[in-house]
């Protein structure tokens, strides 16, 4: 078994180290976020801006970083959902996730994640009904 960890992946542990720090030095987590969106290019800032923009307009949920990827918390401090970048894995599409804590149980058996490459206005209809029912 290979235990050995991807460049990119040894990269996300020691942003979430660094997050963790940051966070308890009160640091300005949005902030952190907007940063992270920005350094992203073509279909993956666009993707996280629009996702940054409905989670903002539709829920309470609070932004930061997360690996090193834009992620939105609860009042509790848990991450709800996340966004993912293709290029941060470099694989075909971003992902749009959802955490535990994310009220989307239908069931025995449900997504927790998605595969996009694009948001039409369709798109993003459904997902701030994932969003709303994430946080309800």
């Amino acid at each position: 078994m290979n235990t050995t960890f991807s460049k990119e992946e040894k990269a996300a542990m020691r942003a979430a180290a660094a997050e963790a720090k940051a966070a308890k030095q009160g640091a300005d987590l949005e902030a952190a976020c907007l940063t992270a969106i920005a350094e992203m290019t073509g279909t993956d800032k666009e993707l996280a801006e629009t996702l940054h923009q409905l989670v903002k307009k539709h829920t309470a949920l609070t932004a930061k970083t997360w690996y090193g990827m834009p992620a939105y918390t609860n009042a509790e401090g848990k991450v709800v959902v996340f966004f993912q970048a293709a290029a941060k894995f470099k694989v075909r599409y971003a992902t749009i996730g959802f955490q535990p804590d994310a009220n989307l149980d239908d069931g025995n058996f449900w997504p927790n994640s998605y595969a996009v490459t694009k948001l039409t206005a369709a798109d993003q209809k459904r997902l701030v009904a994932l969003l709303k029912q994430a946080v309800s």
